[in-house]
């Protein structure tokens, strides 16, 4: 059976670059990078290389790149790193009500131990209401994080507009972007937008799982989650995982260079998926006109998610139900945006990768197609 993997906004298949870089570094180059030796110089200068290729990517110096075990580690460390650091300045945490779990469970976290967190509303489009969020700075907000990417709509945020908004009303605030579903799918440039810290992850670009990074703005102070050895200036210590690391580098070297063109291929697919999809009478489309291409999010009337997804499944086909972290609970995202308790329940997300082709869509569209036939509605 052919395997039609369309879930990539859950995470990658690794690229050769990425998997022969951490072989190397497994194999031949496993020197821990903190030895004085030349096996550790060897491995460190592997790291430092990895650094500066995500560094170019994001237009920022490689010394405000510091890495992590991945996304949901980078934005941790930015909310309770910053909401520490900041705490006798005011106690007001703002983040969007369709943030990734990694940022809203850390939020109700924070809400737990007695700083004020607000939820920024957003519209039907799943962007944040500008106005709403207006209303919710003041004087005693210390850090603002807004995603620059919805993982399950693909929604765009304004987030030059929000960083200005934000250091105008609010001049010791730190602004904070999970930018994890937009790194090495457009350009996004932290520093330029006023940014002060950004995460982003390598497995979402055809990296390994278990690496991603924490850009913080050069005079942006927060404080670490994990203390022991010297590496990353103290803020994250911990022996790097340089096999990781190396990969991760590997595998954004593959993409900056030809960001362009897999933009436009991705374009292309996301078009001929739209048209077919839009065909079908039973089929929402859940994401905005104007999302990232890469992801498309559909409702299928009367079909649960899950038995849909299962359905798919059986012919090869692999989407998911919301954002894989969910694991199958209900959208908290598509509720955010006003959708109805159908459109939620029957909702399923389609997400590309440069792999893909449309034959993939076409194996899609059959599969939906026979599972609105021959599923009993609920």
């Amino acid at each position: 059976m052919n395997i039609h993997y369309l879930d990539n906004s859950a995470t990658t298949q690794v690229c050769k670059e990425a998997a022969d870089a951490a072989y190397r570094m497994m194999r031949e180059n496993y020197g821990n990078p903190s030895s004085l030796h030349k096996a550790g110089i060897e491995a460190e200068a592997a790291v430092e290389e990895a650094r500066g290729i995500i560094a170019e990517a994001l237009n920022v110096q490689p010394k405000t790149i510091f890495f992590t075990s991945g996304g949901t580690e980078a934005n941790n460390t930015a909310l309770f790193g910053a909401a520490q650091a900041l705490k006798r300045r005011g106690d007001r945490v703002i983040v969007s009500a369709i943030e990734h779990s990694s940022v809203y469970e850390s939020a109700k976290r924070l809400a737990e131990l007695g700083y004020d967190v607000q939820f920024a509303p957003v519209t039907e489009q799943g962007v944040v209401d500008i106005d709403a969020l207006k209303a919710l700075l003041t004087d005693k907000t210390i850090l603002v994080s807004i995603m620059t990417v919805n993982n399950e709509t693909g929604s765009i945020q304004p987030i030059e507009r929000i960083a200005k908004l934000v250091h105008k009303n609010c001049p010791e605030a730190l602004f904070h972007s999970d930018a994890v579903q937009a790194f090495g799918k457009m350009t996004i440039r932290p520093k330029k937008w006023g940014v002060d810290l950004m995460s982003v992850s390598a497995h979402k670009i055809h990296g390994a799982k278990g690496c991603g990074a924490l850009y913080i703005r050069d005079g942006a102070r927060i404080l670490p989650l994990l203390y022991g050895g010297e590496q990353q200036k103290k803020l994250r210590p911990g022996t790097e995982s340089a096999p990781l690391i190396a990969a991760f580098g590997a595998a954004a070297a593959a993409v900056s260079p030809d960001l362009s063109l897999h933009t436009d291929h991705i374009r292309e697919l996301n078009r001929y998926a739209l048209k077919k999809l839009q065909a079908i009478d039973d089929i929402s489309v859940n994401s905005p006109i104007d999302a990232l291409p890469y992801i498309i999010n559909i409702s299928v009337a009367g079909i649960r998610s899950e038995t849909m997804l299962h359905h798919l499944e059986e012919s090869g086909v692999y989407v998911s139900s919301s954002s894989a972290c969910a694991k199958g609970k209900r959208s908290y995202v598509l509720e955010a945006m006003g959708l109805s308790d159908d459109r939620i329940d029957s909702s399923l997300r389609i997400s590309f990768s440069r792999y893909n082709t449309t034959d993939d869509i076409d194996a899609l569209i059959e599969g939906l197609q026979s599972g609105i036939a021959t599923l009993q509605r609920r």
